[in-house]
């Protein structure tokens, strides 16, 4: 059995994700954009009726992963905001404009969402040096980096995979994902030896969580 975290874009995800047995709920909004800030109330509501851990996407906008002064005071803000929702974890990513880890303002980031651990998302496939950012990522505090490998996905991406979870050592969790389905987890898994899964479950080209591919994922 695999721990399996579903990326949910919509409150109705995370309700499918939790009832056939996600371990976590990645949430956000903004399903073309590759993930946002999801919104305070469908966060409150949804924290009323799951009681699995809820990590919350703190991303203004889509596009690149360097933001404008305005836009970092906004995912501060929104973080604080959305601390108080008793969510269980963050995730985020922010890179300099040469596409490297901005250590600096990720590390405000990790020190403002304390006690809550943070998943550093797939702007490390945009980073530059595999070793050189997974270093940089566990210097600022992050607990997991959500990654495929730098590659469009987890199979053109299990070489580096399995090399990050060599090189992290035990000193973060390497969570993969990115074209992860129930057709190929197996097979990442044995080639890769990690042991946390992302996927958002989407088998139709919609915008919901497929049930039998939740209970899939989580059964390989």
């Amino acid at each position: 059995m695999s721990n399996i975290e579903i990326a949910c874009f919509n409150p109705e995800s995370a309700i499918i994700a939790f009832e056939n047995g996600a371990d976590r709920i990645e949430l956000c909004d903004g399903l073309s954009e590759g993930g946002t800030t999801p919104n305070f109330d469908t966060v409150k509501q949804l924290r009323e009726k799951i009681n699995i851990p809820i990590f919350v996407m703190i991303r203004p906008r889509g596009g690149d992963f360097t933001y404008s002064e305005v836009e970092f005071e906004k995912m501060k803000s929104d973080l604080i905001q959305l601390k108080s929702l008793n969510v269980d974890g963050f995730v985020f990513g922010i890179l300099h404009e040469n596409d490297e880890v901005n250590v600096e303002q990720n590390k405000e980031l990790v020190e403002l969402a304390k006690p809550y651990p943070c998943t550093f998302h797939r702007a490390f496939d945009r980073a530059r040096d595999l070793e050189v950012s997974l270093g940089k990522v566990i210097e600022c505090g992050f607990k997991t980096i959500l990654t495929s490998g730098q590659k469009p996905n987890v199979s053109e991406g299990k070489e580096n995979l399995k090399k990050l979870v060599e090189l992290s050592d035990g000193r973060i969790e390497i969570l993969v994902g990115g074209g992860l389905r129930s057709a190929n987890i197996q097979e990442i898994r044995d080639f890769t030896k990690a042991s946390y899964f992302h996927s958002s479950a989407i088998t139709d080209g919609g915008a919901f969580a497929d049930e039998d591919e939740v209970v899939a994922l989580k059964s390989k």
